[in-house]
């Protein structure tokens, strides 16, 4: 699996350009994507994703760890051993365990949605704790694809990956341009659903079956006017007597989202 020498050196060519991709300009400039540790590895290969680099520390390993390494060998994969140094300085984790990749950035292509398809649609969200937890939500709330729109945080980030828990790779993940996205969910008849604080229908009560889009913009500005002119726009109540007045966007997206699986298999709103 490894080579017959670890990389040691802190000035080492490979130890420094995976320090360049941590900047989302090198991997863009490059065509790569960083994918830190086993849970992240494990469905990204489970998704299709071919590594082209895997860099590996034994004396870091997790027990997870261990045991994949050897499972995400394939006939074209430049596996090298680093020494813990390197690693630790290569990492964007306090903890890291022994594990990192490099592949190719995913080109996603949006599948063509079935009659009761979810789709979010996130506008300018800029922190990859959010944008990465609302993946991993409507992961496993069962959403068919999700819409990125301009230059907010990078989907396939190190950062996104690891608070998506991998599933980034495991349901559609596109980024588009506005009028792209717009285009595409018109000439596909979604139901548009804003989520915006001022909305006077709440969440549960708004119909969410049939084709539906969700719209999530940042906490401090929401969504921009043009989107906000919607078939739908929801709201969840706030227990504004103790000075409650907004959620984390993650946390709302996993609301409306479960709220949307709910309909589904209930077939009402009720």
């Amino acid at each position: 699996m490894t080579t017959p020498a670890p990389i040691t050196s802190l000035q080492n060519s490979h130890v420094k350009r995976l320090v360049r991709l941590r900047t989302r300009r090198e991997r863009e400039q490059e065509g790569v994507i960083l994918i830190e540790g086993a849970r992240e590895l494990h469905r990204a290969a489970a998704s299709g994703v071919n590594l082209d680099t895997l860099y590996t520390c034994p004396a870091l390993f997790s027990p997870e760890a261990h045991a994949l390494a050897p499972e995400l060998t394939h006939p074209h994969l430049t596996v090298l051993e680093l020494s813990r140094a390197a690693f630790e300085k290569v990492s964007g984790r306090e903890n890291p365990d022994g594990l990192l990749g490099l592949a190719p950035t995913p080109r996603a292509a949006l599948p063509e949605p079935g009659p009761d398809a979810v789709t979010v649609v996130l506008h300018g969200l800029e922190k990859p704790g959010n944008v990465g937890a609302i993946l991993r939500t409507a992961d496993a709330a069962g959403a068919d694809a999700v819409i990125v729109l301009g230059r907010g945080a990078d989907p396939y980030g190190p950062n996104v990956i690891r608070a998506s828990q991998g599933s980034v790779f495991s349901l559609p993940v596109a980024v588009m341009d506005e009028q792209a996205a717009q285009d595409w969910l018109a000439a596909r008849a979604f139901t548009t659903v804003a989520c915006t604080p001022d909305a006077p229908r709440t969440y549960w009560d708004a119909p969410l079956t049939g084709r539906v889009a969700l719209l999530l913009g940042t906490e401090h500005e929401g969504l921009p006017a043009h989107w906000r002119d919607t078939d739908h726009s929801v709201s969840i109540p706030m227990n504004a007597a103790r000075g409650a007045d907004s959620l984390n966007v993650a946390t709302a997206a996993a609301l409306v989202l479960f709220e949307c699986a709910r309909q589904r298999r209930t077939g009402s709103r009720a």
